[in-house]
């Protein structure tokens, strides 16, 4: 049988789908393939290099360094998340990913980005951490449009997932998995509306593809959305969401919005891990 694990973005709501692999992690619940957009490669990477408490450890530890990431480090760098301290120093020295222990691992592991050019998602397949453009692809994945300058790999140029493909529950379904687990951040009824063309028709003048897919994003999120929620309602996925609100800022500075966010995360997890057993073992 083959799991697939989809894992949703959302800059720092992303600690709600820390607390769940945690708890996957913890009671041995194991998937084949994981796909991650935007901070759900960010940091469900920790998933397959199998680090409980990982993600939660650094995001405390340095929420309110001003190097790690918020507007200082995007008017020094013109990225709001720090390239060198985020995937250097704390991947290298401060908080080490298991590199080791990532690329052992079987688990095949995909990073959405979308190319600047076409406009498009590519799903790029992760397997060695201490290989520079791999790493690349993952920091391009959580490059958010607007307040990231653009991440060029093998020729390209890149910026963060979720702009093309937020939840990538069509391609999961293309490759043809036995199970598939979903991981969302925001409440079932979240749906996103409608922003003007214009900003992104400017900012990104060079890259019309790109600025055509900012605007409709909105559309192919909620079209997603709704597959979504057919497939929960047939049972042919499982999905775990957040099951209240949490008011936390895509860039969070306050360590108690981030604990919560991750125990959230965890009660939510545990609460369906009965229901979830019993999805997998059908």
């Amino acid at each position: 049988m083959k799991i697939g694990l989809l894992l949703e973005g959302g800059a720092m709501r992303g600690l709600y789908t820390a607390g769940i692999l945690d708890v996957f992690m913890e009671e041995g619940i194991h998937a084949d393939t994981v796909m991650g957009v935007s901070a759900g490669a960010l940091f469900g990477m920790n998933y397959k290099s199998r680090q409980v408490g990982r993600v939660l450890r650094y995001n405390l530890q340095y929420a309110g360094d001003r190097h790690y990431m918020g507007f200082y480090s995007l008017l020094t760098t013109g990225n709001i998340m720090n390239r060198d301290f985020c995937f250097n120093k704390i991947v290298n020295q401060l908080d080490p990913v298991d590199f080791a222990a990532f690329r052992e691992n079987p688990m095949a592991f995909y990073a959405v980005v979308t190319n600047m050019e076409t406009g498009q998602a590519e799903y790029i397949p992760i397997d060695d951490l201490q290989k520079e453009e791999q790493l690349e692809y993952l920091r391009a994945s959580g490059s958010m449009p607007f307040v990231s300058r653009p991440v060029p790999v093998g020729g390209k140029k890149y910026l963060d997932g979720g702009i093309a493909d937020s939840i990538p529950i069509s391609k999961m379904l293309d490759m043809g998995f036995d199970k598939i687990i979903t991981v969302l951040t925001r409440p079932v009824e979240y749906r996103k509306k409608e922003r003007g063309r214009r900003l992104p028709e400017i900012y990104y003048r060079s890259y019309p593809h790109l600025a055509h897919a900012i605007y409709a994003r909105y559309k192919d999120y909620n079209a997603s959305m709704e597959l979504v929620a057919a497939l929960e309602k047939d049972g042919k996925i499982f999905v775990l969401r957040p099951s209240r609100m949490v008011p936390i800022r895509r860039i969070e500075k306050d360590k108690a919005r981030i604990q919560e966010m991750y125990d959230l995360g965890r009660g939510d997890a545990l609460a369906k891990l009965a229901s979830l057993r019993d999805f997998l073992s059908d």
